[in-house]
């Protein structure tokens, strides 16, 4: 099985498409928030992502199949005075587990970023996602030190 990258262009049918596809799997899933991704919501995140103008994404392709997503933003840090980015989804579909389809699409982000002067790749991940936790460590992932934590306020 040939593993490849695809950056995300939202411009491209198929692309949003498989945004969409992928990330109702996400949702469905478990670690995401084990729920079906809500009727008339993949219109809203295409329509949005084409305004947010940080958004950057990549596919990994297994053969020809969309096999995982990697949704990123791009951000600044103030104390390197550098961009940096931020994984905000990061997907493979069930059926492509295991086959290294995990580690090919965040060593492409690594490898975005350090070519095109990013001071840095962050990413979240639940506590309880161990699988996700294993693959992160195994890319060189760590807790931030002193620790950060991921706080929110629903509005």
């Amino acid at each position: 099985m040939e593993l490849t990258i695809k950056q995300v262009d939202l411009q491209n049918p198929e692309h949003c498409s498989q945004v969409i596809k992928l990330l109702s799997v996400y949702m469905n899933d478990p670690m995401g928030n084990n729920r079906p991704m809500p009727a008339g919501l993949g219109p809203q995140i295409i329509a949005g992502l084409k305004q947010h103008s940080g958004f950057l994404g990549f596919f990994v392709l297994a053969d020809d199949k969309y096999a995982g997503l990697a949704n990123c933003n791009i951000n600044f840090s103030t104390f390197q005075a550098k961009p940096l980015i931020n994984i905000h989804d990061f997907i493979v579909a069930p059926d492509c587990r295991n086959i290294g389809a995990g580690s090919f699409l965040l060593r492409a982000v690594i490898n975005y970023a350090s070519q095109n002067g990013y001071c840095r790749v962050n990413l979240e991940v639940r506590e309880d996602n161990a699988n996700a936790k294993s693959l992160y460590r195994k890319m060189g992932f760590n807790d931030c030190v002193p620790r950060m934590m991921f706080w929110e306020k629903k509005l």
